[in-house]
């Protein structure tokens, strides 16, 4: 596992003059990744410097797997990681390792997408609207696969399908587009962990970087992952993406950042400079309509960061998609990492990943909007966030009108047009939002056996 680490003697003189107004308590720290373009803001902190400028002596490394990873930082082997969403607020209420894990910056928007075999997108097919030129109608619904699905039930072959950990948002976008083709992506519970409890379509957990050649196999049929692994099984001519997260949700949450709340009490200033730095990072990798995307890709195919081929990473960090080969569109908004207030984490981004664990059964029993509001801040600290933001603003190295500093923490509610399914999310209305799904639990209901009950 390759280490990046600069040496203090060399880099002494690059260290700016912002230093001085954070005292650091640690400037020699080991973050994690995992080997996905989502990564790019903590690449692209080290690359062009902005770690340093804060004093940083940051070692960057690579991590076998989400929970490897996870692990790491609450072991402290790590100080901190590129994190799924879900992995800081599943540790503070006890699903999985329990541990009080906080994220201060959000790493980016969208980014994932859903891909199947050549076979099943033979299958769906027929099922698929085409457009005037012959080419698939995007977003396509999972009631397209619904009837292959159906078929594979009716042969008795259980239907494989390949996400990245089970508090993953990927997960939680492959669950919420077969319920919403009329699918049942299948239920958790304290007995069960399997999360295949009642399932319509058998979801695994597969890690990222392998689910091309897990396809491939026929193992699983279909995936959920980020980049670059939904283009590569286009490049390998073995699979289609279908849908991406941004046509699931416009502009969904993606990964954050993130530490142990230990890490932050101890060491707060030091908090906030890797915060400022990352912040930077996002700022460059989205400036004068990602004129520096191309240097990110090449960045970021090195093998001590994500390794896969440049032509692969850049068919969807440079504004385009290719859904199969030949079929590439335009996608700007693809990979979002600093506009549209990408890097702030909001509370309504925290209580949309908790709501989805209670829809399929990690969080057991109902719980109150009050909860799903502390829960979330006790996790998201935008607080930090506007803390390092305002010092880069103080420098003239971010400008003021870029932050929201005076939202309470919560997106305007998400539009019905905006979300496959056509049903509007609102933070603050957690409980009602759950009774608004077709699929999932509501209300008092828990998972008993095999069943549904209340």
């Amino acid at each position: 596992m390759k280490k990046l680490l600069l040496s203090l003697a060399a880099t002494t003189a690059l260290v700016s003059p912002a230093l001085a107004e954070l005292e650091l308590e640690k400037d020699e720290l080991t973050f994690g990744f995992i080997k996905l373009t989502d990564m790019a803001p903590l690449a692209v902190a080290y690359e062009q410097g902005f770690f340093l400028d804060e004093g940083l002596f940051v070692t960057l490394e690579a991590q076998a797997n989400w929970k490897v990873l996870l692990d790491g930082v609450i072991g402290g082997q790590l100080d901190g990681a590129h994190m799924l969403a879900g992995q800081p607020l599943a540790a503070t209420i006890g699903f999985g390792t329990e541990a009080h894990i906080i994220t201060p910056f959000s790493m980016d928007l969208n980014g994932n997408a859903i891909t199947v075999s050549n076979e099943i997108w033979e299958a769906m097919l027929p099922h698929v609207e085409k457009m005037e030129d012959g080419r698939p109608q995007h977003p396509i619904s999972a009631s397209a696969l619904k009837p292959v699905v159906d078929q594979y039930k009716a042969e008795g072959k259980p239907f494989n399908m390949g996400m990245v950990f089970p508090v993953s948002t990927h997960n939680y976008e492959l669950r919420y587009w077969l319920a919403a083709g009329g699918m049942n992506p299948g239920y958790y519970s304290p007995e069960n962990i399997s999360g295949q409890i009642s399932a319509d379509v058998l979801l695994s957990v597969t890690p990222p970087p392998q689910m091309p050649a897990t396809l491939e196999a026929g193992t699983i049929y279909g995936y959920c992952v980020g980049e670059p692994w939904n283009q590569a099984a286009v490049f390998k001519g073995i699979g289609v993406p279908v849908v991406t997260d941004y046509e699931l949700w416009k502009n969904n949450p993606e990964k954050v950042f993130g530490i142990t709340a230990e890490f932050a009490e101890e060491y707060p200033n030091t908090t906030k400079a890797v915060v400022k730095a990352l912040i930077r990072a996002a700022m460059w990798l989205d400036e004068n309509d990602n004129e520096n995307r191309m240097e990110a890709v090449e960045i970021l195919s090195r093998p001590e960061y994500v390794g896969a081929d440049a032509e692969v990473i850049a068919n969807s960090m440079t504004g385009t998609f290719e859904y199969e080969k030949g079929d590439k569109r335009e996608v700007p908004d693809f990979n979002v990492f600093f506009r549209y207030n990408a890097t702030y984490p909001y509370y309504s981004d925290a209580v949309w990943y908790l709501t989805q664990m209670r829809r399929w059964g990690q969080i057991a029993e109902a719980k109150s909007d009050a909860w799903y509001d502390e829960t979330a801040k006790s996790v998201y600290r935008p607080d930090i966030y506007l803390e390092a933001a305002r010092l880069l603003v103080d420098e003239g190295l971010a400008n003021e009108a870029d932050f929201p500093w005076d939202t309470d923490g919560y997106k305007a509610p998400t539009p019905a047009e905006d979300i496959i399914d056509g049903i509007a999310y609102d933070g603050k209305a957690p409980n009602a939002y759950l009774e608004s799904l077709p699929i999932g639990l509501k209300g008092e209901q828990t998972v008993v056996g095999t069943e549904v009950k209340g």
